[in-house]
């Protein structure tokens, strides 16, 4: 099978979808179950919103395209590798924030550009690091973690999750635009209906 047709056809980019989304999920669970709940959570609640439109539509293979869950996959299994906390947490949530924008734009009413899609993915990103930074700090309060060490820390973890969001969404937008992916809706890049 060609790169082409993993990428145009609908059951094999759900199969995709499902496995990685699979992976996420387990080690979602393993974390809840062992000592990082909250990383754990957070990656079940990325697994929850990947599904919402296979469970709306009741048809499994109403997914986003798998390339953009093999972002969230690749940085749990790096995670679970060893890889430092705050690098993958910068990676899925600048996944989920444009797989929250990609399932508005391809399963709703919802019509956005391209390039304000990648706009509008950048801002989700920044309002879920803030949510993850509220999630941090009780958690430093409540079980006794120490996600927040300063306040410059904490300000960088913006900038970068902003800078990871550009460039994940930048791809992400190459990559529509080059392949036309499952659910992708032809639309061109700058368009007088959004300003």
């Amino acid at each position: 099978m060609t790169l082409e047709g993993l990428v145009h056809d609908e059951r094999t980019n759900a199969v995709i979808g499902w496995v990685l989304l699979g992976i996420v999920a387990l080690d979602g669970i393993e974390g809840v179950l062992r000592d990082v709940p909250l990383w754990g959570g957070f990656e079940l609640i990325v697994v929850v919103v990947a599904s919402i439109p296979a469970l709306v539509t009741r048809d499994w293979t109403a997914m986003v395209s798998w390339p953009l869950l093999s972002v969230a996959a690749i940085a749990v299994v790096a995670r679970a590798a060893g890889f430092p906390l705050e690098a993958a947490a910068y990676l899925v949530i600048a996944t989920l924030a444009l797989v929250v924008v990609v399932e508005l734009d391809a399963f709703t009413s919802v019509e956005l550009t391209r390039r304000f899609a990648v706009v509008f993915a950048v801002l989700t990103a920044v309002a879920l690091q803030a949510l993850w930074t509220v999630a941090q700090f009780y958690s430093d309060q409540w079980l006794g973690t120490e996600f927040l060490r300063s306040q410059t820390e904490l300000q960088w973890d913006f900038v970068i999750v902003t800078a990871v969001g550009l460039v994940l969404g930048g791809f992400f937008q190459w990559y529509v635009a080059r392949f036309e992916p499952v659910g992708a809706v032809g639309r061109p890049t700058n368009d007088s209906r959004s300003a």
